[in-house]
């Protein structure tokens, strides 16, 4: 593994650090008035979401390390576990259901996902920026309301409540951003 200066560590680059694997989230380079430069780095730990922050010299050496990204095919859930097949070499393998965290209701069937692996651990799982769903339930659509600003409560059929534009009524399909988890556009 390639090791790095302490001051060219940048945010997303992961680290292996007091023997665990940490993502650097924020970088501040600091010039103190007395004393040689530093970074101080903020990370997370990728294994078991903790914080920590470090001060690094550019003298210090870091290893960084790269994770490999592979698509995965969601296939089914089993057990609080989630099975993928690779959609290359068709191995499956199982991930915990709380790798996606609150986003886990926004996975489909037959979906594809990045996963991220450090040798044959899984550590990240990314979905589709934008997922496409359906709207169960929400308040009717109001005549001559204007959409400037106003959002009303609506709950999707994965059991999701978003805030959506007033003119979107039941059974319409919208997209949704996975990462903000709100409302994007009509679909």
């Amino acid at each position: 593994m390639p090791k790095i200066n302490g001051n060219e560590i940048r945010p997303g680059n992961v680290l292996e650090h007091n023997g665990g694997l940490w993502a650097a989230v924020k970088v501040d380079h600091v010039k103190p008035g007395k004393g040689g430069a530093f970074a101080q780095v903020e990370m997370k730990n990728l294994r078991n979401g903790t914080k920590l922050n470090e001060r690094f010299r550019s003298a210090d050496k870091v290893e960084r390390v790269r994770l490999e990204q592979k698509d995965q095919q969601f296939l089914y859930e089993e057990n609080g576990k989630l099975v993928f097949m690779d959609t290359e070499t068709y191995e499956q393998i199982e991930l915990p259901a709380d790798l996606l965290g609150e986003r886990r209701p926004f996975l489909q069937d037959g979906m594809t996902i990045t996963v991220e692996f450090h040798e044959s651990e899984a550590l990240h799982a990314a979905l589709p920026q934008k997922v496409t769903c359906r709207i169960v339930e929400t308040e009717p659509v109001v005549k001559g309301q204007t959409a400037a600003n106003s959002f009303k409560p609506a709950i999707l059929d994965n059991g999701v409540k978003v805030m959506v534009p007033p003119f979107v009524g039941p059974d319409e399909e919208i997209v949704v951003n996975t990462e903000t988890m709100e409302y994007s556009e009509r679909a």
